[in-house]
């Protein structure tokens, strides 16, 4: 599908009709259906192939432009008697005043597309197929099995009343309308439940995947307990489109290895995001991790040197401050807790760079570190004040630093700022060096000195 979008203001009614006369003042041409989907993949860095079809038209010249451009490889199968389902959307002040759909939703025939279908199974991890309705999906029955043939997961977003041809799939996704006009409706959740365990155990689906707007997902998986994800939207501006970003997260989290509940518990958090915006949309990675970061679920913790320049880039585009110190923290203590909360109290995101066990026994003689890398940053990064914990081997941090180029950079004791590695790189770039006092009265070495004696 087409999505076009026509946006203006309106500040009269048409003196031809009771209708509002909106001024035209911006266009902009999106993907939709199955298409929507498609860009949700790409959009989270999935290599994604679209098969489908489309008119012998500039609609779908347009279509096919758009997702060239986002890296999508498009097999559309052109048909002359039918044009490209198209939806023209005018919107003003925020809302929608009118849909004006172009389609001819008659059945196709389906044999071709399970052929290009099983053509282009080798080396997927994951199909989508996206039943909006519109004829194209005939022989699901057929294209599930040859899914399942090569060993590769199919999740479907179902439509209509008929869920029997959709047996065998590994999951389906129907929003609770879709679900009760087919299982009967559900006044509680031990009905939802019930129901959906009939309908999973009938269709022999590995997992059902009900959506439930504002009270969150429900999901059900073979021998195991119900889920019950509550919604994430704080805003909600707009829906469309809100079930093809759950899909695409679901498969794109699924084809990387998670398993089901994981992979539902991202797809509900894409989905609020994506109702935050306007029209048909996607997420971003970078969103998602801030998000995850925001709810203490991810988004932070332990990273190698590259992964953390990555994110770092990331934050700065949302126009976020760093702040980075370092250090052995050896022994965590009072001392450290305090000093990393003052540090963090200066920016955005708080990176700590570690030294491993070869620099820390150069730097602390052969008795020390008491503590392994990999346990010292894990404390660290359990911290509520820490972002991310990156290990160097160097003596001094000087060249991650003049990498990572933080805003802040923050070292404790008696220091001055030109001496401490690194700081002569982050003053050339406009940053600060400050100098923290650690809290008087701890130290790593005082607590290894009174354990000794």
């Amino acid at each position: 599908m087409l999505d076009k979008y026509l946006f203006g203001a309106t500040s009269r009614i048409s003196p031809e009709a009771p209708v509002p006369v909106v001024h035209v003042q911006e266009a902009d041409d999106r993907a939709g259906g199955a298409a929507n989907v498609a860009v949700n993949l790409a959009a989270l860095g999935v290599e994604t192939k679209l098969i489908g079809v489309v008119g012998q038209d500039k609609e779908a010249d347009e279509l096919e432009r758009i997702l060239t451009d986002r890296g999508i490889h498009c097999d559309f199968h052109r048909v002359a008697d039918r044009p490209t389902i198209t939806k023209t959307r005018v919107q003003s002040r925020g809302q929608q005043l009118i849909r004006l759909d172009q389609e001819n939703a008659a059945s196709l025939p389906g044999d071709h597309l399970v052929d290009i279908l099983k053509g282009a199974l080798a080396g997927a991890g994951a199909v989508i197929l996206s039943d909006y309705g519109k004829g194209a999906l005939t022989e699901v029955s057929a294209m599930i099995d040859v899914c399942l043939e090569a060993g590769v997961p199919v999740l479907i977003d179902p439509k209509g009343s008929d869920f029997a041809k959709y047996r065998g799939a590994t999951l389906i996704t129907p929003n609770q309308t879709e679900f009760e006009a087919v299982a009967g409706q559900c006044d509680d959740d031990e009905t939802l439940v019930r129901r959906g365990q009939a309908m999973q155990e009938s269709l022999k689906l590995e997992a059902l995947l009900v959506t439930r707007s504002e009270k969150g997902m429900m999901l059900l998986e073979t021998d195991r307990e119900p889920l019950f994800l509550s919604t994430q939207a704080r805003e909600v501006y707009d829906v469309t489109g809100a079930g093809d970003t759950v899909i695409a997260t679901l498969a794109a989290t699924l084809a990387s290895g998670q398993g089901m509940d994981s992979s539902a518990a991202l797809a509900n958090l894409a989905a609020g995001l994506v109702v935050r915006k306007i029209g048909v949309a996607t997420v971003t990675p970078s969103e998602i991790r801030v998000a995850l970061h925001q709810r203490g679920q991810g988004g932070r913790g332990l990273v190698q040197r590259d992964a953390l320049l990555a994110l770092l880039t990331e934050a700065r585009e949302r126009g976020e401050r760093i702040v980075m110190t370092n250090g052995c923290f050896d022994i965590l203590h009072a001392g450290h807790v305090s000093y990393l909360e003052e540090a963090k109290s200066l920016g955005d995101r708080l990176v700590v760079a570690v030294n491993d066990d070869d620099s820390v026994k150069r730097l602390k003689g052969d008795s020390r570190p008491i503590n392994a890398l990999e346990d010292r940053m894990l404390v660290l990064a359990g911290l509520a004040a820490v972002d991310w914990v990156v290990p160097f081997a160097e003596d001094t941090p000087a060249e991650l630093i003049g990498a990572a180029l933080p805003d802040v950079l923050v070292k404790g004791g008696d220091y001055e700022p030109e001496a401490i590695a690194g700081g002569s790189a982050v003053l050339e770039n406009g940053g600060e060096v400050r100098v923290l006092a650690f809290r008087d009265g701890h130290s790593t070495t005082r607590m290894i000195d009174r354990l000794k004696d």
